[in-house]
């Protein structure tokens, strides 16, 4: 391939994932917001909200990732130009993704029901109860806006996703101070406030995403295919193969990560808050290498699109060139700047100490986490998911827990350990998404002649 022909590469998934990246930084920014502005209004707020939202990231993180699974398939059929068909494709995956989300929202009404045997503190319960609901009642909107968002990132139109979240980003913020402190003569409702505020802004993202859909006349076909288009089982049959298997890998990661919790918790309580801080720092790397695996993850699809196998596999390293670069950029964020990151969370001499120890493995596992996000999202722009949830049942779960465990009690590493333990299941999960990429990106027999 020429070097132009590389370079461009580079500037196609830069131009993609920036949309996504000031999008992403725009919902960590109000996670940071809401944290601080809850946290100021009562301690009791804090720990509730914190309860409520690490019982909902897995059921989030599976709704979103089941949303996913549109994005190979229409970015192959925006390539070959049959926009019709990308309508119809869309209807069907809403379909499926409501039917899924209303599945998750049955799962949780269960848990609803039986928080009271969770251990909590009895005098958060009050606090939990109306907050959880609130957070339920969110997760259907999530999922159509994230259907639709897919579908703009498939078809190369990643700034509009981008708009709509910074606005529901701003008006989340702005309602968070109007309602949990009783501002401008609104009721001061703390921690329902909060929650009804979010909730707010989620309604409003799918609204939004829909009215431009059905709207802007550069989407005339596809939204033609959209109203035309049956429910098919061919159809819904594709989204599924797609949807399940990076539903049910984001499911196991995220899973890990919140059995590593409990098990911070079986320590002390120190070690359980420096673990939620450090989460947190990770998660800024998250989101940024998240941005750019997206674009990948589209441009890979539509090279698939054309049976391109030589622009998938210069694509997928082309991303992963990129995700190393803002591996080494956050890791050095993380080495200098640590203290004052650590200490827009905590002021607990104890816990500052025990976040401070952590900065090493946090470092370590960034290279582990772009690898694995970057191969991720190459192996789903090729459609072909399946592997993917047996290497994240293997990596996260088979390995990945028994070596938190080990390394934290047995090996007595404590939470040191724990947060170490990462880089095993990441950089394992890496190493298979990678192989399984170039396998699934192999040249045809008359290509190879």
């Amino acid at each position: 391939m020429p070097k132009t022909s590389r370079f461009s590469i580079y500037l196609r998934i830069i131009r993609l994932g920036l949309p996504i990246l000031i999008g992403q930084i725009g919902m960590i920014i109000v996670g940071f917001a809401d944290t601080k502005m809850v946290g100021l209004y009562s301690t009791e707020s804090l720990a509730s909200a914190s309860f409520v939202n690490n019982l909902f990231n897995v059921c989030i993180f599976a709704s979103v990732g089941f949303t996913y699974g549109l994005t190979p398939l229409i970015g192959s059929l925006f390539t070959q130009g049959r926009y019709k068909a990308i309508g119809m494709m869309l209807r069907n995956g809403l379909l499926l993704n409501i039917f899924f989300a209303l599945g998750i929202t049955a799962i949780m009404t269960i848990v609803y029901f039986n928080l009271h045997r969770m251990g909590q503190p009895e005098e958060l319960l009050p606090l939990i109860r109306p907050y959880y609901v609130i957070y339920l009642t969110g997760i259907i909107p999530v999922a159509v806006f994230n259907v639709f968002a897919q579908w703009a990132y498939a078809i190369n139109r990643t700034r509009m996703p981008m708009w709509i979240i910074l606005s529901a980003n701003a008006l989340n913020i702005f309602g968070n101070w109007l309602l949990i402190y009783g501002n401008w003569g609104c009721p001061e409702l703390g921690l329902t406030g909060a929650g009804l505020s979010t909730l707010i802004a989620r309604l409003v993202c799918p609204i939004a995403i829909i009215v431009v859909f059905f709207c802007k006349k550069d989407y005339r076909e596809y939204k033609l295919g959209f109203r035309e288009g049956g429910f098919t089982g061919r159809c819904m049959s594709q989204v599924s193969r797609t949807s399940w298997p990076v539903a049910l890998q984001m499911t196991f990661e995220s899973g890990s990560f919140s059995a590593a919790a409990i098990m911070a918790g079986w320590i002390d309580a120190v070690s359980l808050a420096a673990f939620q801080v450090t989460v947190i720092l990770g998660t800024l790397g998250f989101c940024v290498y998240y941005s750019m695996a997206a674009a990948v993850s589209v441009v890979v699809s539509n090279a698939a699109g054309t049976g391109d196998s030589k622009g998938m596999r210069h694509t997928a390293f082309a991303g992963y060139k990129i995700l190393l670069v803002l591996a080494t950029m956050s890791s050095a964020v993380f080495v200098f700047f640590g203290p004052d990151l650590l200490r827009q969370f905590t002021n607990d001499p104890a816990v500052l100490a025990a976040g401070l120890s952590l900065i090493v493995p946090l470092v370590i596992y960034q290279y582990g986490d772009a690898t694995q996000i970057n191969f991720a999202n190459a192996l789903r722009g090729t459609s072909q998911v399946m592997p993917m949830i047996w290497i994240a049942f293997v990596s996260y779960v088979v390995i990945g827990l028994p070596a938190t465990y080990i390394l934290a009690f047995p090996l007595e590493l404590g939470i040191y350990g724990i947060v170490l333990s990462f880089s095993v299941s990441l950089f394992i999960a890496a190493a298979l998404f990678m192989v399984y990429f170039l396998r699934a990106s192999r040249p045809l027999p008359q290509q190879a002649q």
